[in-house]
């Protein structure tokens, strides 16, 4: 098994069944989809069911139920229950293009042997096929993400798919009573080790649908503030260009002073001057709510 599909679920029922769509119609059979219902109140479960009955066997369907904590604990739990070399998060209400999974082990077999990478990475597109990554239209770049950003400036989403022996090393941390956590905590701390050969190919269309998590994702992460500011706080320490490290450090303040207990993450203490900056957009954040 070369690739799992991987897809966090809750209460999106009635999305399924054109993710699958896009599954069946893949050029590529070597995979798998692992749903990880994150405690629906829906039908998700029965859908499941129904879609994989109607599957006839050419990729393996396996559903697994939890306790709802966020999407980062789903992805945990994929990752452990994951039977695939690679693993890629298809979310619920996005889909692949047909030759997606084909291009992607295309890639990934050119270094497959070389555990020096971590993965491959893809471009995303809108369903109307506009591309929302920009900045990398023309070459194959073997790269870490965080120099993919701020050093090709390479911007918006990407997909990336890393090997799932890597997403076992730095799994999400789960803090109590919190229910995201930023994907590019862990992505940035991979960053630190392994490399991507990032193609400039569309694997994955996604639309921002209302109600879902980028729509909200400031109050989002007001909820979530230590794996917030842990985020900002590990960024503001990397090697990226000052206007980034102090963008960081504010947005560290900002969720700072949503957190009322805990451990909290360390800033910098050569970023302190950030806080009244921080202090501004927490304040104009309330104002929203």
């Amino acid at each position: 098994m070369l690739i799992t599909v991987f897809t966090p679920a809750y209460n999106r029922a009635h999305l399924l069944p054109k993710l699958f769509e896009s599954l069946e119609r893949q050029t590529f059979d070597g995979f798998e989809w692992v749903v990880v219902d994150d405690g629906s109140e829906d039908n998700t479960q029965d859908v499941i069911s129904d879609l994989a009955a109607k599957n006839e066997t050419r990729f393996a369907v396996r559903y697994f139920r939890q306790q709802n904590g966020g999407k980062h604990r789903a992805i945990n739990r994929g990752v452990g229950e994951a039977q695939g070399e690679l693993f890629l998060i298809l979310d619920s209400d996005d889909t692949l293009p047909d030759n997606s999974l084909e291009t992607i082990a295309h890639y990934y077999n050119q270094i497959r042997e070389d555990n020096t990478f971590g993965g491959v990475c893809g471009y995303m597109a809108h369903h109307d096929g506009t591309v929302i990554g920009r900045g990398n239209d023309d070459k194959v770049l073997d790269t870490d993400s965080i120099s993919l950003r701020y050093k090709y400036n390479v911007e918006g989403d990407m997909c990336e798919v890393f090997r799932t022996s890597v997403l076992k090393e730095y799994m999400f941390p789960e803090i109590d009573g919190e229910r995201f956590c930023p994907e590019a905590l862990v992505w940035n701390r991979i960053a630190q080790k392994y490399k991507l050969r990032v193609f400039p190919e569309v694997i994955y269309y996604r639309d921002y649908l209302e109600g879902g998590l980028t729509d909200k994702i400031v109050r989002i992460r007001m909820k979530s503030p230590i794996a917030s500011m842990m985020t900002y706080a590990e960024l503001n320490g990397c090697r990226i260009p000052f206007l980034h490290k102090m963008k960081a450090a504010i947005n560290y303040w900002r969720f700072r002073f949503c957190a009322s207990s805990g451990v909290k993450p360390v800033l910098s203490w050569g970023y302190f001057w950030t806080l009244p900056l921080g202090l501004l957009l927490h304040i104009n954040d309330l104002r929203k709510l």
